[in-house]
């Protein structure tokens, strides 16, 4: 049971429609900090606090860059957001950065991603095929709705990506005949649905269910990978509804597929996307327009890919194969 604080806190988030993860995120560095803190009120705490805290998780726990950065994003939201603090009580000194060296992305051969897809069945293979053919994202791939598919056009359209960014991606002709049998599949679990007496209809973010009070129970609005059972959502006065498929599901499907065909690399559910992005580039394609593909706001994001393709092995001649 969290305390009216935490609860208040969850509620304001709720209303300006965060997302559940980041809901969740939040919440977790805004507790530890409060712990950090020796339970202390947050009120009762000033930009220093905050400060002292960022330097503990740098040089104390060591964390990464963007790890500090979430926590800075959280307890910026906790002040500025919810206890409506003044911008220039809240303007940082210099403090210590985290620091490590940027990883480059794990990528996989064409012949690894044949060899991890063999592994895969049912709807795992799908959602796989499609964060490597289309580069999308594990979440993005788990909350695809059956309008968001364009199957005449061959193109995916994407409208809760990564700060609520929208795009259009391309979609393989390969996977159309399995995108038809997974429609089919949802189509018998939104029928299964309509019949149940305790059906609310499907979740919809934003409001939009206010403003299209119909739309929830509309197929086209339901999950591409529908969950097998409905549940309550907590988020929602406990409303009975059939959620997408569990992300963590899938993430420790692609882990066992990964271990199952040999592959030596520390690959995940993000590498596909990776791997596409790098594989449409080795093909010639513009980096404008993987930039576009993939959603990224800034074209040095995407750039890193380039970084792969340049110190890949063949990218330089070893001076052993002159001797």
């Amino acid at each position: 049971m969290s305390s009216p604080f935490i609860q208040a806190l969850r509620d304001h988030m709720r209303a300006r429609h965060y997302s559940k993860r980041t809901e969740k995120t939040y919440i977790y560095w805004i507790l530890y900090f409060i712990r950090f803190n020796q339970l202390a009120h947050p009120d009762t705490l000033d930009k220093y606090d905050i400060v002292r805290f960022l330097e503990y998780l740098a040089v104390e726990r060591n964390v990464t860059p963007s790890t500090q950065k979430t926590a800075l994003n959280a307890l910026m939201y906790l002040y500025k957001r919810f206890l409506g603090r003044d911008e220039k009580e809240l303007q940082l000194e210099d403090f210590k950065r985290a620091s490590k060296p940027k990883k480059l992305p794990v990528v996989l051969s064409r012949n690894e991603i044949r060899l991890l897809l063999a592994q895969l069945n049912g709807d795992y293979a799908l959602c796989a095929q499609l964060m490597y053919g289309s580069g999308l994202r594990l979440m993005e791939v788990c909350r695809l709705r059956i309008k968001d598919l364009d199957i005449e056009r061959l193109s995916i359209f994407v409208f809760d990506g990564k700060g609520h960014k929208q795009r259009i991606t391309t979609l393989a002709e390969s996977c159309v005949p399995a995108l038809r049998r997974q429609i089919a599949q949802a189509r018998l679990y939104w029928q299964e649905d309509k019949n149940a007496q305790s059906w609310e209809g499907v979740y919809l973010p934003n409001a939009l269910a206010r403003k299209y009070p119909s739309a929830p129970f509309e197929f086209a609005w339901q999950y591409l990978f529908p969950a097998s059972k409905r549940t309550s959502d907590p988020r929602d006065n406990n409303k009975i509804r059939r959620h997408h498929i569990y992300d963590q599901s899938l993430q420790r499907a692609v882990k066992r597929a990964l271990l199952k065909s040999g592959i030596q690399k520390p690959a995940s559910c993000h590498s596909l996307r990776h791997s596409f992005a790098t594989h449409l580039l080795e093909r010639g394609a513009d980096i404008r327009t993987v930039q576009e593909q993939l959603g990224h706001s800034d074209v040095r994001t995407t750039e890193i890919y380039t970084h792969v393709l340049n110190r890949s092995g063949k990218a330089v001649i070893s001076p052993l194969n002159e001797l």
